[in-house]
């Protein structure tokens, strides 16, 4: 069993900026990739962006080129930097973590943009 924990999520303007951080129980090492998703009030989950254990990073296209995907395998820790905010960008952001057998979340942390 992993346990994902989130935090970074708070209210901010439009245009502002967040840093997301995932921190896992387990080595990351052991994950084929991790990621980040969300759900707005309404909708289905989706997919922001994923990193793998190679480091070859997926985004979707609703935030490339605002939003970067890294880790810290020293730190177990999976880290989103979500820049230019916008009000669309209101969710609650899971971390997911995946390897073979399993696929794990977090309980999830709220962004809010205001505009």
């Amino acid at each position: 069993q992993v346990q994902l924990v989130e935090s970074g999520g708070g209210l901010v303007q439009a245009g502002g900026s967040l840093r997301l951080s995932c921190g896992a129980s387990a080595s990351i090492f052991s994950a084929t990739s991790m990621g980040w998703y969300r759900q707005a009030p309404g909708k289905q989950r989706e997919l922001v962006a994923t990193i793998s254990v190679f480091g070859s990073t997926n985004y979707a296209d609703s935030v490339k080129g605002r939003c970067t995907i890294s880790r810290d395998n020293t730190k177990n820790t999976v880290y989103l930097q979500m820049n230019n905010l916008k009000p669309e960008d209101t969710a609650v952001y899971y971390c997911n973590y995946r390897d073979s057998l399993s696929n794990y979340w977090g309980q999830g942390t709220q962004v809010t943009v205001s505009s």
